[in-house]
């Protein structure tokens, strides 16, 4: 039972599912939304002879993973995506749709004009600390510097200071996070910080994963493969008109923002969102000397700058480099990472009790599930749903 009203559209849903036995439709999934989840389920849909219809509201497939040629340089239009796993069987899944080359995501940290390596690792102390060489000194150093708690972790402030001390906080951590999350490191979760490995070895590779790599020629012609075979209507929102968009399938698969499915009935999840400014520089070769900085100092408004070229070791003369800022997100904005505090919790287990009634309508990916998924997650999912094991 839900505290809350039972929205009318999802009564509609129900009522739906009970008169689908008496009903052919056109296709057997209605995908909505191409990125990698929808995509990746479509691919596999087709092939065990099932017909697919794709919506995608953007003009574009491939979701985030887009990217376009500019320059003869590979642009990563929404952000930077480095595809790294453990996972043997997605990385040869992967490997049907493309050729990775050998790039190691080595991204660096810029604060007040100098320049870490990332992710914290010795050259990194070694920069902090003039008079640190080895790891137990490292280690010594961080030492002094933690804040001893008698309790967990409660925020990402706390987090770092009990993990990494104060001096790596307040150049590497606050601003950067802050600027991210769009709120004070105080009020941010701690498990955000969880990501960031610590390393005492000079090893500047951010992943610690068997297989690391970016698509020779870019994301897209990934999505052209994974979808041959597929109706595919560009341009469409299926919240546009869902009642007609129900009728063409006998199941969904919805991978859009799970409160939007049910009109936001309950309340609004928080999302956070990206903006991008894409910059052609003609007459430079070499903007940064690397694919991704980010820039750790509070007063610099933007939290990364990624050069395209160097994700595929380009020597094209001229580049291409993103700015990206991380906003609120609003109406008509991609929502791209889920807020996942104690409000949007609580908020989003009342929606998935809602979703887990409807047999027809699954959700899947980032932002159906409100969960933070790497894309070797988003890929292993899709492959265990048992919508694709029902033979």
């Amino acid at each position: 039972m839900f505290n809350a009203p039972v929205c009318r559209q999802w009564r509609k849903d129900v009522l739906r599912q009970m008169a689908m036995t008496t009903k052919m439709m056109k296709y057997d999934f209605l995908i909505v939304g191409s990125g990698l989840f929808g995509s990746v389920f479509a691919h596999e849909a087709t092939k065990q002879g099932k017909k697919c219809l794709v919506l995608e509201r953007r003009a574009h497939i491939g979701g985030n993973c887009h990217t376009q040629e500019v320059c003869g340089i590979n642009v990563h239009c929404y952000g930077a995506h480095i595809f790294h796993t453990n996972s043997d069987r997605v990385w040869r899944y992967m490997g049907q749709f493309c050729d990775f080359n050998r790039f190691v995501n080595s991204p660096l940290a810029l604060y007040k004009g100098v320049m870490y390596n990332l992710p914290f690792n010795m050259n990194t102390f070694c920069r902090l600390w003039d008079d640190v060489h080895t790891p137990a000194e490292a280690k010594a150093r961080i030492e002094q510097q933690r804040v001893k708690l008698d309790h967990e972790p409660r925020n990402l402030e706390e987090q770092a200071l009990a993990q990494v001390g104060w001096l790596v906080y307040e150049r590497l951590i606050k601003g950067y996070s802050e600027k991210q999350w769009g709120r004070p490191a105080c009020e941010i979760p701690a498990f955000v910080l969880k990501r960031i490995p610590l390393r005492y070895t000079f090893n500047n590779n951010y992943f610690d994963d068997q297989h690391q790599g970016i698509p020779q020629g870019g994301y897209s012609p990934i999505f052209d493969q994974l979808l041959l075979g597929c109706d595919v209507r560009l341009g469409v929102d299926f919240l546009d008109d869902p009642d007609y968009w129900k009728e063409q399938a006998e199941k969904i698969l919805f991978t859009g923002a799970l409160d939007a499915y049910f009109h936001h009935c309950h309340g609004q999840l928080d999302f956070r969102s990206l903006r991008f400014e894409h910059k052609t520089m003609e007459s430079v070769n070499d903007y940064q000397g690397n694919a991704v900085v980010n820039h750790a100092d509070a007063s610099v408004p933007y939290t990364r700058t990624i050069e395209h070229k160097h994700f595929e070791f380009g020597k094209q003369p001229g580049t291409v480099v993103t700015y990206e800022y991380s906003v609120p997100w609003h109406e008509g904005a991609e929502p791209c990472y889920p807020v996942n505090d104690e409000r949007n919790e609580r908020l989003a287990k009342q929606y998935k009790a809602m979703a887990s009634t409807l047999k027809d309508v699954s959700f899947g990916g980032r932002l159906a599930e409100y969960r933070y998924y790497d894309m070797d997650d988003t890929v292993e999912r899709v492959l265990d749903h048992p919508w694709l094991r029902q033979r």
